[in-house]
C-alpha cells in the first residue's frame, strides 16, 4: 500500500507536522529523507529494509560513499544530500555554541564536540579557542593519528592559539575504542599543553574525551 493510502494521521510527514519529529521512529524519519519507494515498497518499507541491512540509523549515516550508494534505493545523489544535511546540522551547533559562553554551555559544548568527533575511526585531538570572555571563537582539528593515539605538538598548538588570538582553551579529543576514561598519556599530554599555554597566558579550560554515547571533562575530574 503506498504511503497516500494511509491514514492521515499515520503518514510520516502529517505525523512530523502534527507531533514534531521526536514522535517519529527512525524509519519514518529516514523515509521522509528518501521520499519515495521503489518498486513494491513505500519508502517506510524501504527505510526498514536499509536500517536492517545497515544494522542501526547511525551506522547508515556513518557508512562511506561506497557502503551507502551500495544500498537498495540509495545513490550518489543520496549520499551527497545526506552530506549535506549532516554538516547543516554540525554547523547549527556550532553556531549555537557561537553565541554563548562555553563554560555557562557546556551542554551545547559537549554536543557540538560529540557530533565533530565521536564517529572517526581513529584518534583526532581538536581544540575550541575562546576569547577572554569564553566565548567560542573557532575550531580546528589539529592532529590525526591511529586507533589507540594521536601525536600532539606543544609548539604547533601554542602557534595556533596565537594565531586565533584566543585568551582560552578547551581541548577535545575522540576514544574509537568508545570508552571515555583518560588515560595516564591524556593527562601528562593536557599537563604538557597547560604548561606551553601558560607562558603566552592561555588558559586550558577543559580537556574533553569523546567517548560512544559518553563524555569525560578534565575540569570536573580535578585533573586541571
Amino acid at each position: 500500500m503506498a504511503i497516500t493510502d494511509w491514514p492521515l494521521e499515520e503518514r510520516p510527514r502529517e505525523k512530523l507536522l502534527s507531533r514534531g519529529p521526536q514522535a517519529l521512529s527512525d524509519a519514518e524519519l529516514l523515509a521522509i529523507f528518501l521520499r519515495t519507494g521503489v518498486t513494491g515498497k513505500s519508502a517506510v518499507d524501504l527505510a526498514r529494509d536499509l536500517l536492517s541491512e545497515f544494522g542501526s540509523l547511525r551506522s547508515l549515516l556513518n557508512a562511506d560513499r561506497r557502503q551507502f550508494c551500495a544500498g537498495h534505493g540509495l545513490g550518489t545523489a543520496k549520499y551527497v544530500q545526506l552530506q549535506a544535511v549532516l554538516e547543516m546540522g554540525r554547523r547549527h551547533l556550532q553556531e549555537t555554541l557561537q553565541r554563548s559562553d562555553a563554560l555557562q554551555n557546556p551542554d551545547d559544548t559537549r554536543r557540538y564536540l560529540t557530533a565533530r568527533l565521536r564517529d572517526y575511526p581513529y584518534e583526532v585531538f581538536a581544540c575550541l579557542y575562546l576569547d577572554q570572555r569564553h566565548r567560542v571563537i573557532g575550531f580546528e582539528e589539529l592532529f590525526r593519528g591511529t586507533l589507540d593515539g594521536a601525536p600532539v605538538y606543544p609548539r604547533e598548538v601554542v602557534k595556533r592559539a596565537l594565531a586565533h588570538n584566543a585568551g582560552a582553551m578547551i581541548f577535545a579529543h575522540n576514544h574509537p575504542s568508545g570508552v571515555a576514561e583518560p588515560s595516564r598519556a591524556d593527562e601528562a599530554v593536557t599537563q604538557r599543553l597547560k604548561n606551553a599555554l601558560s607562558l603566552v597566558d592561555i588558559r586550558v579550560l577543559d580537556h574533553i574525551i569523546v567517548g560512544d554515547g559518553s563524555c569525560v571533562s578534565f575540569a570536573e575530574r580535578g585533573l586541571l
